[in-house]
């Protein structure tokens, strides 16, 4: 073939313009036939044809037969029509399996549309249909799912927000030690037992059972105690409790963990104080600056995941323990986009082995 024949240029304006449109309406009443009109127009005959018999409308006559005329407005308004409608079909198609797999995950088990795609590549399922991540999201935005909408994610869109990340002093917390002193190598998240720590309250601040959580930095393992209140007492409690359950493998499972300065915090003589060994210590607490909860950015994130299930304002107290437990059991075997949509769990036991 040589370069004369190429078809890019001859697809070029290869539809009917609107004034092509009334055109030929206007040849027609001239009683010119297609044939002629496709000369004058510089198109295929067939063209012509098909666009007669699109726009054709029926009329009324004096002696009330009817008559067909084309009619430029009606064969632009189908060709609207037409182009409208156009578009790629669902690449989900008759795929009712995979269907039921992403509700299941994002309705039942509170899953992000990310986690399902990528626990389905990481686990090598198999279905008929393969869609991205991006695609589902287009999906659910344009009502493609019967049980699935916006409401059902937990978080649609990250906002981009200016960061202000100015450090400042706890002047009421002058004996702990800062963040500042914490060793560089716990912020490359390269060595595992390096913990975040935080309350989850309910509806009244302060008051009432809340949730202690401690986030593992490199891992991102979970760990969620019911605690009567958010006293110094309850913290110191909770921990005595861990310290009981792991035994001597207390100190290799936590190294260091990282608080804010709540008061529930402030005694760091308590939080590090071992309850099974009398003069020893069992952690080194640091404490991060004032209204800087990017420097505990695991805790902050796993709190996000916590609230699906315990919604803000919540009770905690009426919470039992089996709940707790399904939900620490839920956020550890999460598939996570950070370790290739493997968990924490698996990641924790690679680590901690």
């Amino acid at each position: 073939m040589s370069q004369r024949n190429y078809t890019v240029e001859n697809k070029k304006n290869k539809h009917l313009t609107e004034k092509e449109r009334y055109t030929i309406e206007i040849l027609l009443k001239e009683k010119l036939k297609a044939s002629e009109i496709a000369k004058r127009l510089g198109k295929h005959q067939r063209t012509i044809e098909r666009e007669i018999t699109k726009g054709k409308i029926r009329l009324l006559n004096s002696n009330l037969s009817y008559r067909e005329e084309y009619c430029a407005d009606r064969g632009q308004a189908v060709y609207q029509a037409n182009g409208a409608n156009k578009g790629c079909n669902l690449k989900i198609g008759k795929d009712h399996q995979l269907v039921q797999h992403i509700e299941k995950l994002i309705v039942k088990r509170k899953y992000s549309p990310d986690a399902v795609m990528g626990e389905i590549k990481a686990k090598g399922l198999k279905f008929k249909t393969s869609i991205c991540t991006k695609t589902l999201y287009n999906y659910i935005d344009k009502g493609i799912f019967v049980n699935i909408s916006n409401q059902d994610l937990p978080i649609k869109k990250d906002k981009k927000k200016g960061i202000y990340r100015k450090v400042k002093i706890a002047h009421k917390n002058l004996k702990g030690t800062s963040i500042e002193e914490r060793p560089i190598e716990i912020e490359q998240r390269e060595e595992y037992g390096h913990w975040e720590m935080d309350c989850v309250v309910g509806p009244r601040k302060g008051k009432g059972a809340v949730l202690l959580v401690l986030s593992e930095r490199c891992s991102r393992e979970e760990i969620i105690c019911k605690m009567p209140g958010k006293t110094q007492e309850a913290v110191k409690a909770a921990l005595d409790k861990l310290e009981v359950k792991y035994g001597e493998h207390f100190r290799r499972k936590f190294k260091t963990i990282t608080v804010d300065n709540g008061s529930e915090f402030l005694n760091f003589r308590q939080i590090e104080q071992s309850k099974l060994a009398a003069d020893e210590s069992r952690v080194k607490v640091y404490y991060a600056h004032p209204y800087s909860s990017w420097e505990r950015g695991t805790n902050e994130n796993i709190n996000k995941m916590i609230r699906r299930f315990i919604p803000k304002g919540t009770d905690i107290g009426i919470i039992t323990e089996a709940r707790i437990r399904r939900i620490e059991q839920w956020i550890n075997n999460y598939p996570r986009r950070i370790f290739g949509y493997q968990s924490a769990n698996e990641i924790a036991s690679k680590m901690s082995a």
